[in-house]
Protein backbone atom coordinates (compact mmCIF):
# COMPACT_ATOMS: atom_id res chain seq x y z
CA UNK A 1 0.00 0.00 0.00
CA UNK A 2 1.05 3.72 -1.00
CA UNK A 3 2.36 5.77 2.42
CA UNK A 4 -0.61 8.16 1.13
CA UNK A 5 -2.86 4.81 1.72
CA UNK A 6 -1.85 5.21 5.53
CA UNK A 7 -2.24 8.30 6.31
CA UNK A 8 -5.46 8.58 4.73
CA UNK A 9 -6.51 5.47 7.06
CA UNK A 10 -4.45 7.35 9.94
CA UNK A 11 -6.72 10.34 9.46
CA UNK A 12 -10.29 8.36 9.08
CA UNK A 13 -9.10 6.29 12.32
CA UNK A 14 -8.35 9.47 14.23
CA UNK A 15 -11.63 10.62 13.26
CA UNK A 16 -13.82 7.49 13.94
CA UNK A 17 -12.35 8.08 17.42
CA UNK A 18 -13.69 11.68 17.56
CA UNK A 19 -16.74 10.41 16.51
CA UNK A 20 -16.62 7.25 19.56
CA UNK A 21 -15.97 9.73 21.67
CA UNK A 22 -18.17 12.81 20.79
CA UNK A 23 -21.33 9.61 20.67
CA UNK A 24 -20.11 8.53 24.18
CA UNK A 25 -20.12 12.07 25.73
CA UNK A 26 -23.27 13.25 24.39
CA UNK A 27 -25.12 10.14 25.54
CA UNK A 28 -23.70 10.41 29.00
CA UNK A 29 -24.34 13.75 29.76
CA UNK A 30 -27.98 12.67 29.20
CA UNK A 31 -27.20 10.18 31.76
CA UNK A 32 -28.90 7.50 29.62
CA UNK A 33 -28.32 4.05 29.17
CA UNK A 34 -27.32 2.54 25.70
CA UNK A 35 -30.55 1.40 25.08
CA UNK A 36 -32.35 3.94 26.43
CA UNK A 37 -30.86 6.20 24.43
CA UNK A 38 -31.34 4.53 21.51
CA UNK A 39 -35.05 4.25 21.92
CA UNK A 40 -35.35 7.96 22.89
CA UNK A 41 -33.68 8.74 19.19
CA UNK A 42 -35.32 5.73 17.60
CA UNK A 43 -31.96 3.58 16.21
CA UNK A 44 -31.61 0.19 17.04
CA UNK A 45 -29.33 -0.16 20.25
CA UNK A 46 -26.34 -1.91 17.98
CA UNK A 47 -26.67 1.86 15.88
CA UNK A 48 -25.31 3.66 19.86
CA UNK A 49 -23.02 0.93 20.14
CA UNK A 50 -21.13 1.05 16.92
CA UNK A 51 -21.38 4.87 17.22
CA UNK A 52 -19.12 4.48 20.46
CA UNK A 53 -17.05 1.78 19.68
CA UNK A 54 -15.43 3.50 16.57
CA UNK A 55 -17.31 0.97 14.35
CA UNK A 56 -19.32 3.65 12.46
CA UNK A 57 -19.53 7.06 12.70
CA UNK A 58 -22.88 9.39 12.74
CA UNK A 59 -23.44 10.83 9.16
CA UNK A 60 -26.03 13.97 7.81
CA UNK A 61 -29.03 13.36 10.15
CA UNK A 62 -27.71 11.77 12.76
CA UNK A 63 -24.48 13.53 13.67
CA UNK A 64 -26.73 16.80 13.54
CA UNK A 65 -29.29 15.04 15.75
CA UNK A 66 -26.40 13.93 18.67
CA UNK A 67 -25.46 18.02 18.19
CA UNK A 68 -29.27 19.43 18.98
CA UNK A 69 -29.14 16.58 21.76
CA UNK A 70 -25.71 17.65 23.07
CA UNK A 71 -27.04 21.71 23.38
CA UNK A 72 -30.57 21.50 24.23
CA UNK A 73 -31.42 17.62 25.42
CA UNK A 74 -34.96 18.22 26.65
CA UNK A 75 -36.21 19.91 23.62
CA UNK A 76 -34.59 17.33 21.22
CA UNK A 77 -36.46 14.53 23.10
CA UNK A 78 -39.38 16.45 23.52
CA UNK A 79 -39.64 16.89 19.83
CA UNK A 80 -38.65 13.03 19.16
CA UNK A 81 -41.40 12.19 21.50
CA UNK A 82 -44.25 14.17 20.03
CA UNK A 83 -42.94 12.67 16.76
CA UNK A 84 -43.52 9.24 17.48
CA UNK A 85 -46.72 7.25 15.96
CA UNK A 86 -48.92 6.49 18.64
CA UNK A 87 -50.07 2.63 18.94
Amino acid sequence: RPAGGWVAASRAARGATADAAYARGVRARTKLTQAQFAARIGVPIETVRNWEQGKRSPRGPARALLKVIDEVPEVAFAVLSAAKPQT
